[in-house]
């Protein structure tokens, strides 16, 4: 009897676990590359911040006691804070009013919508510096200007002061805004006309289509733009390095610079000083996470696009001509001016503009040596950094995987967004002069930091180009019988050619002219545009920095015209 039994049921068992470990065995299979890709990135991302924190919680906590015992830690944290909510404020509100008079413009002008975001196509510290020579209060060339007029005639300097903490949150503001403006105007190129015309029919005025569909509809633009406006100026490094510094202006970024910056690297107060921000950039990007949610519910890629109800103003067309002068003309001309003259005077002398600061800036073969050092760094991690975004997407978009793989994978890319360049600066520096990987002092160090901080943005612009492409034309090459990887190169990254120029085209952009973390993890013989600048600087001599700063922008320009020639004429507009 039991040998019956046994031959009946001995076959099903052994059915039921091979049955059981083909699935499990399945299931291994669609997630193991997924594992490896987040295993990855979390050692690239995570690894040098978890360092850096351990760091701080040494020696039982002297990083802590050191940072918070020092009697101007107060008034850094508020200009820390005013710095943040007062960029966030002005970008928020310039780049969404550029966004909504870029659809108001008539056809013929249309092709201004691309002259709110050239402020990112010049280099941070090139406008940084470019705002000095303008408005430096005594020999800024601006203000010079302004003492001609009756109201600031008996003023011997000012009336403007670009070294205070007000001027400060203006520039970086006004920097902030472009990117405001991208995320805000992708998001109402998106929106399908149909729902606003559908909305109109149903009896609802423009101002209930305005608040009942555009901006619901808007939401993850506005979220996400808001969220990146304030992170970038919470994280703010540049301007008050370079202006704050001649007033005592501090903030909390440039404190963490001045730990590691003595002779012997203070990375437990570094660390401790960073730990607030650190702390509350990650609570910011899961909170857009959840507020965002599922972000396909927020796709309406549709055959007609969003248009306003009214006619198209000329008045916004004006609007966004006096904001490209105010905001890229009027540095760029101070840094023309500069560059041209032997030295920095609020008079312009045409007898004695010259050449010779080119000529020298080329003679230097340091400063040649930073220029080809970019351009190679900056396209190789852009490179790296395509190639990895679109795979990142494709995981979140299509991927089988683990709802909670995908969920970690999410969080992990978004990271750098979330945590300030200097902190990053900070982790690499110590993570990559210590074994087991010592990369300092090679150019392999600039790529894997440039690599962490572009992710965000290569993950995020492919991320939106697949949502709005929807499944239904990769469903259809695979039912035609195309398999994953073919239906990726034949199908998807052709109709993508567009956004992935755009996304080559920020990347190169914001990495040609990257200062923050370079800054941190340069050495002697490895050395970037961005640093060789600042060193001029900091040794006074603008003219120098001037011809840097220009030839930085030039360099930056001819690299977003190679990306548009290769993702068509409308790559700046869907960046």
């Amino acid at each position: 009897m039991s040998g019956a039994f046994d031959k009946v049921d001995r076959p099903g068992i052994a059915t039921t676990l091979l049955t059981w470990l083909t699935t499990g065995y399945r299931r291994l299979s669609r997630n193991v590359g997924a594992l490896l890709l987040f295993a990855g990135l979390a050692y690239l991302v995570l690894g040098p911040l978890v360092q850096l924190q351990l760091q701080a919680f040494s020696d039982g906590g002297r990083g802590f006691r050191l940072a918070f015992a020092s009697s101007q830690i107060g008034t850094t944290a508020i200009n820390t804070i005013i710095l943040a909510l007062g960029s966030l404020g002005i970008g928020m509100v310039c780049g969404t009013l550029l966004a909504w008079w870029a659809i108001q413009l008539p056809e013929r002008l249309r092709f201004l919508r691309v002259l709110p975001v050239l402020p990112i196509v010049v280099p941070a510290v090139a406008s940084v510096s470019g705002w000095a020579f303008l408005l430096s209060p005594r020999p800024g060339y601006l203000n010079a200007l302004l003492r001609l007029l009756p109201w600031w005639s008996d003023l011997e300097q000012g009336p403007a002061d670009v070294y205070s903490i007000t001027w400060i949150v203006f520039v970086t503001g006004i920097a902030l805004s472009a990117f405001v403006y991208l995320f805000v105007s992708a998001g109402l190129r998106n929106i399908n006309a149909e729902m606003i015309e559908a909305a109109r029919i149903c009896g609802s005025s423009a101002t209930g289509v305005f608040f009942k569909v555009t901006l619901p509809l808007l939401r993850p633009a506005l979220l996400y733009g808001g969220g990146v406006a304030l992170l970038l100026g919470l994280g703010q490094f540049t301007a008050p390095l370079l202006l704050g510094t001649n007033r005592g202006v501090t903030v909390i970024t440039t404190e963490i610079y001045q730990a590691l910056a003595q002779t012997t690297s203070e990375f437990p107060t570094a660390a401790a000083m960073g730990t607030p921000l650190l702390v509350f950039g990650i609570g910011v990007v899961l909170v857009q996470k959840f507020m965002l949610g599922n972000q396909a519910r927020f796709v309406t890629h549709g055959g007609r696009a969003f248009r306003t109800a009214g006619r198209p103003s000329l008045l916004a067309a004006a609007g966004i001509f006096i904001f490209f002068v105010v905001t890229t003309v009027l540095p760029l001309i101070s840094l023309g001016i500069l560059a041209l003259s032997p030295f920095w005077s609020p008079r312009i002398r045409l007898a004695t503009l010259t050449l010779d600061n080119f000529r020298q800036v080329f003679a230097e073969s340091a400063i040649v040596d930073a220029i080809l050092t970019s351009l190679i760094v900056s396209l190789a991690s852009v490179a790296i950094c395509l190639v990895i975004g679109f795979a990142v997407a494709s995981i979140l978009v299509r991927g089988r995987q683990n709802p909670l793989l995908k969920g970690l994978l999410d969080i992990v890319v978004s990271l750098p967004l979330g945590v300030p360049a200097v902190i990053f600066g900070a982790g690499f520096l110590l993570a990559y002069t210590r074994p087991p990987l010592i990369l300092y002092g090679t150019p392999w160090v600039l790529v894997v930091v440039y690599v962490t901080l572009m992710l965000p943005f290569a993950t995020r612009m492919q991320l939106a180009a697949m949502l709005q492409l929807g499944s239904a034309y990769v469903e259809a090459a695979r039912v035609a019988g195309a398999g994953p990887l073919r239906a990726a190169l034949t199908v998807t990254l052709p109709l993508m050619r567009q956004s992935l120029g755009g996304a080559a085209a920020l990347m190169f952009v914001l990495l040609t002219h990257e200062f923050t973390a370079s800054v941190l993890v340069r050495s002697p013989g490895n050395q970037v545009m961005g640093t060789v600048l600042f060193e001029y600087w900091t040794n006074g001599s603008y003219p120098l920095v001037a011809a840097i700063a220009l030839i930085m922008t030039v360099v930056t320009a001819f690299g977003v015209l190679a990306a548009t020639i290769l993702g068509g004429g409308d790559t700046l507009n869907r960046l």
